[in-house]
């Protein structure tokens, strides 16, 4: 009985060590692996800035503006005035042969005008001038034809004069020089100057006003 008692107190001893060694594993910390308290382990990276939208340059609209020049042969002239994409154009000889053409005109400055007839204009409007050709019953005139500058441009008068109807067309180039043709009835033939101030135009006698053409 006397040698029971320090084995016993060995055995207590040993419990004693298990029972503290069971409790450390189980209140021990979690691995380094773990983000800090009150974060997921699983929180992801910071998301990066998303990528800002590219910003395409508009095109820059066409200019409202008048043109006028002469065939590259020097036999005729053109004018076109463009206004909101669209443009209507004159092409005179001053003797007979004319044309009215309209179209529209591209963001590209490119420009196809048509007429009657089968008429028609191709040009390109760049660098502040129209360069192209017209086409007029089978003939094919180029032609260059500048900004103008009021008074130059194109103008147009139709009125009722002594019971013929009268339509004229006028080009006015920079260098003061007009070009235009006056149909009595349908019969072409060279039109009288016009005030380039005040677009005044006499014919047979009565006054009539030659306005400026816009599409």
């Amino acid at each position: 009985m006397k040698r029971s008692g320090p084995l016993c107190t060995l055995l207590a001893g040993l419990l004693l060590a298990l029972f503290m060694l069971s409790l450390n594993f189980s209140t021990g910390t979690k691995g380094a692996s773990y983000g800090a308290p009150g974060e997921s382990a699983s929180a992801s990276a910071p998301a990066s800035p998303a990528p800002r939208p590219s910003v395409s340059k508009s095109a820059v609209p066409l200019p409202d503006a008048d043109y006028a020049g002469r065939t590259d042969d020097d036999t005729a002239a053109v004018s076109v005035s463009v206004r909101g994409g669209k443009a209507v154009a004159y092409f005179c000889d001053g003797r007979d042969q004319e044309s009215w053409l309209r179209g529209d005109v591209e963001e590209d400055g490119t420009m196809r005008l048509s007429g009657k007839g089968g008429s028609k204009l191709d040009g390109t409007l760049r660098g502040g001038k129209i360069e192209g050709a017209v086409d007029i019953r089978e003939r094919k005139w180029t032609f260059t034809a500048d900004r103008a500058v009021k008074p130059s441009g194109l103008y147009r008068a139709t009125a009722e004069v002594r019971g013929a109807e009268i339509d004229g067309g006028w080009i006015l180039l920079q260098n003061g020089r007009q070009v235009g043709i006056l149909n009595r009835e349908g019969e072409p033939a060279a039109a009288p100057r016009i005030d380039p101030d005040t677009g005044a135009v006499t014919v047979d006698g009565t006054e009539i006003t030659a306005r400026p053409v816009v599409p």
